[in-house]
């Protein structure tokens, strides 16, 4: 009996996102609000990677993402990779790197800081990559990863 393979397949124009950490692909999905999008999406998880153990992959057609959501990605897929495809083929690879500054798309864990309780725009300086620490400009205290919450 000859065994078939089944691939998923290929974008013509669109976004691969590899890499992503296996048990944070549903995280990756509603941060991109990707459950509402109406591209056509394909999405795989704990497929074996040499780096990781196990990985989750991410499809999109027709989209490509602004710098806003790939710092959004990075806070919570930092080894992730994004492949930008053009004509079925990859035009262009960028490695998610966690900027020195994050603007606007992460919360302040602390409830008593002003950006939870005024309209003001959150901001954090890195405070370390391994495990992730953002530091708050207006309270000074550490959100980890434990108690992120993406806006």
């Amino acid at each position: 009996m000859v065994k078939k393979e089944l691939n998923v397949s290929a974008i013509k124009n669109g976004t691969v996102i590899d890499h992503i950490p296996a048990n944070h692909l549903f995280k990756v999905i509603s941060i991109l609000g990707l459950d509402q999008s109406e591209s056509m999406i394909t999405f795989g998880t704990n497929f074996k990677s040499k780096k990781q153990g196990r990985k989750a992959i991410i499809k999109v057609a027709k989209k490509f993402f602004a710098d806003d959501d790939i710092n959004k990605i990075s806070l919570v897929a930092p080894s992730a990779k994004l492949n930008i495809i053009k004509d079925y083929q990859v035009v262009e690879k960028r490695n998610v790197e966690i900027p020195e500054r994050i603007i606007g798309i992460a919360k302040c864990f602390n409830p008593k800081c002003i950006t939870n309780n005024e309209k003001i725009t959150t901001k954090f300086s890195l405070a370390g990559k391994e495990p992730l620490a953002l530091k708050c400009h207006y309270c000074e205290k550490i959100t980890t990863a434990e108690h992120l919450e993406v806006l």
